[in-house]
């Protein structure tokens, strides 16, 4: 392998800017090449966090990005009202396209470099053109379905109003005190600044498909109830897995000479189909891999991350079941009522995706906010 060929990455969204970061700051010794094939890196979107979610090595990537920080956040059912002292983070991938730019080489980057085909040993671009590679990372979003994968989606279309929130030091995450469609439903309120809010309408819905126009309308006349609706600044959508059961093997067999990262890679929380957490948690690991980075070594080191992370989702997914196959679609926000009931330590650590042996015992104890039969059946299905 000649020492001068780069690892390349394929996808300059979330996890492979981050990697990347991590990467050109500690192995230095390893050249790299980002490929994105927009005009900017993370596209743009707001991924958002609890404190909790990322490790504290990571602290100083994190900063980096800037992100927006409320100490505090709430939840709203019908049944329950709640503020819990857990800090809430968001971060816009402005900031993330920034400090791409400002912290890898202009060399070590190209933009509007659509990838048509991966090798083991390259990549070969849309216009045909062909570039060796000691390794390449596939972080990419889904490429079409995810083989495999019985999945469920959570959905979402999100204005950010020039207006000023209430309570500018406080995220609502959850708000789902109002009409129940299309699954479970609620919305965020997220003061991004003293004069900015981003009011967001999702649904946790058997279906991936989005209606951008009507949830918009309904985003504003929402926002219009509340007294946030001014000049719109922006809008977002997002439609994210929630992960069900499946067959890891045929979503990514063994011996793939690719390794991968972000979603392509089946790195996201099973229930919230975050990702920010385990994006950072990667870059910080693949950053710590020794050796020089050959091909068959790093697709090796990836797929043996996905297959632990696979195991640690395991409780997840069977929460999962009972969510979407035990509740009836208008009645899902029972599950997520109920669950708020728990401390506010045992809520991060589900979040984070950490949880304890006490803790999976109790947020599956009191009475069931399902049918018990359909919970059953859920609960022992494949």
């Amino acid at each position: 392998m000649a020492a001068d060929l780069p690892v390349v990455i394929v996808g300059g969204g979330l996890a492979g800017a981050l990697a990347a970061l991590r990467l050109t700051q500690r192995r230095p010794d390893i050249p790299l090449l980002l490929l994105e094939s927009g005009d900017r890196f993370g596209g743009d979107h707001t991924w958002s966090f609890f404190d909790s979610d990322v490790p504290a090595q990571a602290a100083d990537l994190v900063a980096a990005l800037h992100p927006v920080r409320w100490p505090r956040h709430k939840v709203r059912f019908a049944s329950r009202t709640r503020e819990l002292p857990v800090a809430y983070n968001s971060v816009h991938s402005a900031a993330l396209d920034a400090l791409v730019r400002k912290s890898l080489p202009a060399a070590s980057y190209r933009l509007r470099a659509s990838v048509a085909q991966l090798h083991a040993d390259g990549v070969t671009l849309a216009g045909g053109e062909r570039l060796a590679a000691r390794a390449v990372i596939d972080a990419r979003g889904p490429q079409g379905a995810m083989p495999g994968l019985d999945l469920a989606w959570q959905k979402f279309v999100g204005i950010e109003f020039q207006a000023s929130a209430a309570e500018p030091d406080c995220a609502t995450i959850m708000d789902a005190d109002l009409p129940q469609l299309d699954g479970y439903r609620f919305v965020y309120v997220l003061p991004m600044a003293p004069d900015r809010v981003l009011v967001e309408d999702t649904y946790y819905s058997d279906s991936a498909d989005l209606a951008v126009d009507t949830l918009a309308e309904r985003v504003r006349s929402l926002a219009a109830e509340r007294g946030l609706s001014g000049v719109e600044l922006r809008q977002e959508t997002g439609v994210l897995p929630i992960l069900i059961g499946g067959d890891p093997q045929r979503f990514w067999p063994a011996g793939d000479p690719v390794a991968r990262l972000g979603l392509a890679g089946g790195f996201f929380h099973a229930t919230t189909g975050y990702s920010f957490g385990l994006a950072v948690e990667l870059a910080e690991e693949i950053s710590a891999l020794p050796g020089d980075f050959a091909g068959p070594a790093l697709a090796r080191w990836s797929r043996e991350r996905f297959i632990r992370h696979w195991r640690d989702m395991g409780y997840f997914r069977l929460l999962n079941r009972m969510l979407f196959r035990a509740a009836a679609p208008d009645q899902r926000h029972r599950v997520f009522a109920h669950f708020y009931r728990l401390p506010a330590q045992r809520i991060a650590r589900f979040y984070a995706g950490k949880l304890t042996w006490t803790d999976r015992v109790r947020i599956l104890s009191g009475k069931p906010p399902v049918p018990v039969g359909a919970a059953i059946r859920a609960l022992l299905g494949p």
